[in-house]
């Protein structure tokens, strides 16, 4: 006769002070990329963490069920391969070829599920239906548009940051057909130059914060257990996204929020319009990707922070004293195995388990090379 455990208690994990109990599995969506460039750190940083947290979830007795997208439908892409004479799903393809070489060089594990938007226009289509149908959208001149002054407000964001942002991310604020400026397309009007799907205002593309909406919505249903993404995408797209999410399905969309730190060199945040992108390429043609990935994971995960040189050589040093830690050939400690576990399900704490993995070595600190991906 099978005995039943007389206490029993969900694994469960902290991220952002929000505590997540969980049974068997986990549902991880995190934004993915727009397929136009090529990969930098600030790209690597996050995917990095995204993969870290998963590993930690197994080590946790969790399963994630991890979806990535990939944003193959947007006006960015679009301007971009016009810029390089080629057409915008080829340019795409070729980016999100390059893209997955590189994470898989990085050691990031593929994820369960990777949708690509154009393949979800359909739901995309129904979903603007929906918002309109609940009295959240409204149609005009060919277009649909989610009211988001609320949401600019539910993120606790005054009207002039949130406008800012908005522009800042290519959310057409001075759209003159828009009841608001922070109102935002979920269905966006055919244009010329511009991909186009027939619908039932006309033709036209799916806006960005929506493509993501319908993607984690078809994989996962009705919300997920972490939402993962650069903190630069807190606002406008996450809270556009969850907006969406929730008013579609009555419910609550995340029941946490991963928000990586965003990276800056000489106090900029990385990206090629400043000018001052760091390829995930170039680092690895100098350092293993064991290097790469300590650097990035030897902080605390929220906290954006500014590339330089040294810090990987301070983070091979480090490398170093782990995998000799790793070597030693002592009695196990079952103690350090469990206090390492307790560390990172406790908001990711990587550098607090690291300092415990060298101290206590042996198949501690053989467990935490493995968790975070450094073998």
């Amino acid at each position: 006769m099978t005995r039943t455990p007389t206490r029993a208690s969900a694994a469960a994990i902290v991220l952002g002070g929000q505590r997540v109990p969980l049974l068997d599995r986990a549902r991880v969506y995190t934004c993915g990329i727009t397929p136009y460039d090529v990969t930098h750190l600030g790209h690597a940083a996050t995917f990095v963490w995204v993969d870290t947290l998963g590993r930690t979830l197994r080590t946790l007795g969790v399963e994630p069920i991890m979806c990535r997208n990939v944003t193959d439908v947007d006006d960015v892409l679009v301007e971009a391969a016009r810029r390089a004479g080629t057409r915008y799903d080829d340019l795409a393809a070729f980016g999100e070829f390059q893209f997955q070489g590189d994470m898989a060089a990085l050691n990031v594990r593929a994820p369960d599920h990777e949708p690509r938007a154009h393949r979800y226009v359909t739901p995309a289509i129904r979903l603007a239906g929906a918002l309109v149908d609940a009295g959240a959208a409204y149609v005009r001149d060919g277009s649909v548009y989610f009211r988001g002054r609320t949401v600019a407000e539910h993120a606790g964001l005054a009207a002039g940051e949130a406008l800012r942002l908005a522009a800042e991310y290519a959310g057409r604020t001075d759209d003159p057909a828009k009841d608001d400026p922070l109102d935002v397309a979920v269905w966006q009007a055919g244009e010329a130059g511009f991909p186009a799907w027939e619908s039932p205002w006309g033709p036209g593309r799916p806006g960005w914060h929506a493509e993501c909406a319908v993607m984690s919505l078809s994989v996962f249903g009705i919300g997920v257990d972490v939402h993962a993404g650069g903190t630069d995408l807190r606002f406008p797209h996450h809270a556009y996204h969850a907006a969406m999410a929730e008013t579609f399905t009555g419910t609550t969309y995340a029941r946490a929020w991963f928000h990586v730190g965003t990276v800056t060199r000489t106090g900029t945040k990385m990206a090629k319009s400043a000018g001052n992108l760091v390829l995930l390429r170039d680092l690895l043609a100098d350092y293993p990707a064991s290097v790469l990935r300590l650097m990035i994971l030897d902080r605390p995960w929220s906290c954006s922070w500014d590339y330089s040189p040294t810090l990987l050589d301070t983070a091979a040093d480090r490398l170093e004293h782990l995998h000799s830690a790793a070597g030693r050939s002592i009695a196990p400690r079952e103690s350090a195995a469990t206090e390492i576990r307790r560390l990172l399900a406790h908001d990711l704490d990587v550098p607090a388990a690291l300092d415990v993995a060298i101290d206590s070595g042996g198949g501690a600190a053989r467990q935490l090379t493995a968790t975070l991906g450094l073998t």
